[in-house]
């Protein structure tokens, strides 16, 4: 059977349609993003957000799915991961890897930075060498939002100094270690996910953290009090392997910072209007939030100052380099 002319010009322009649509869909990207938090705090479901943004501007060519809980990656692995390429996207508590860098532990001084305006500041200071510092490990920053300011919990009253003394501390990272050991408290290190076994067990007695972490972890099932002391906002940070970034056409990429820029207005916007809120919870499911005895929030500001020494002895130049352009008028 001869095919006509119309029948031909029919059947080429079809495959060309099959071919453009396999190269389409050859030039797709997806991406899994890993977080380390519940799918319910906000920080995951402003990341969840961001993803499904970038998946709808990009018209699916590139898709960001969220993985939150540390279900692809536990949330101390996936810093590291990111970096080597394992997944291409992540969500990773900046604090948490001092090992890898003195200056990421900024934002964890006590007393350094208590207030939401305080900690903008600190991270328009800080933000320049954080970029550079991960330009140079082979990764990409898209945004950073901070938790609300830290609280202690207890299963023991605090009254003076001296209650610390060989409480079970939770730390998470290299700065609220070394908070433990200046108090005489007994550091281990507990990631977000673990917390409920931690303190159920008896592993865990105490931890300085947010008001998201402790309500998301519904820790007034094991822990008695909150002493909303403010000591510092740390931040998590959203970070992309330079690779899988620059294997992504420009106008893509140019959609995934203007979504990135969106989304930390979004976390810090949060993270606001949820600080009281989390405190005021706590009362209602039958915790104790008394306030801070005079003695005790003293010490903490005597462990801060000691701690931001030790801290600019680590990073030299550069630490105090930031710390002036954050306490410049």
């Amino acid at each position: 059977m001869t095919l006509d002319r119309r029948t031909l010009i029919a059947a080429t322009a079809a495959l060309a349609l099959g071919a453009g649509s396999a190269t389409t869909a050859a030039a797709a990207e997806k991406w899994d993003m890993a977080l380390a938090y519940a799918a319910t705090n906000y920080h995951s479901e402003i990341a969840a957000e961001f993803a499904a943004a970038v998946t709808e501007r990009t018209g699916g060519e590139l898709e960001i799915v969220t993985h939150p809980g540390g279900s692809l990656f536990p949330g101390n692995e996936i810093y590291t991961a990111v970096r080597r390429g394992l997944v291409p996207i992540g969500e990773r508590l900046i604090s948490a890897l001092g090992n890898d860098d003195p200056m990421f532990e900024i934002d964890s001084i006590p007393f350094l930075a208590s207030s939401f305006a305080e900690s903008r500041k600190l991270y328009e200071a800080v933000k320049p060498d954080l970029v550079a510092t991960l330009d140079e490990q082979g990764l990409v920053f898209l945004y950073s939002g901070p938790w609300p300011p830290q609280g202690f919990y207890s299963i023991r009253e605090i009254t003076t100094p001296d209650d610390f003394a060989g409480l079970k501390f939770r730390a998470y990272n290299a700065t609220t270690s070394r908070i433990a050991e200046l108090l005489g408290m007994v550091p281990t290190k507990i990631e977000a996910a673990e917390l409920q076994q931690a303190f159920a067990q008896g592993v865990a007695e105490s931890m300085i953290s947010s008001g998201s972490t402790g309500y998301d972890r519904k820790l007034w099932e094991h822990v008695g009090y909150f002493y909303d002391v403010q000591g510092w906002l740390p931040r998590n940070m959203v970070v992309v392997n330079k690779e899988a970034w620059e294997a992504l056409p420009e106008e893509v990429r140019a959609i995934v910072l203007e979504e990135a820029a969106k989304a930390e207005e979004a976390v810090w916007s949060k993270a606001e209007e949820l600080s009281q809120w989390y405190v005021e919870q706590f009362t209602v499911e039958g915790m104790q939030v008394p306030a801070v005895p005079d003695s005790v929030s003293a010490k903490f500001k005597e462990v801060g100052e000691q701690l931001l020494s030790e801290w600019l002895e680590k990073t030299g130049d550069r630490g105090q380099a930031v710390l002036d352009a954050y306490r410049a008028d």
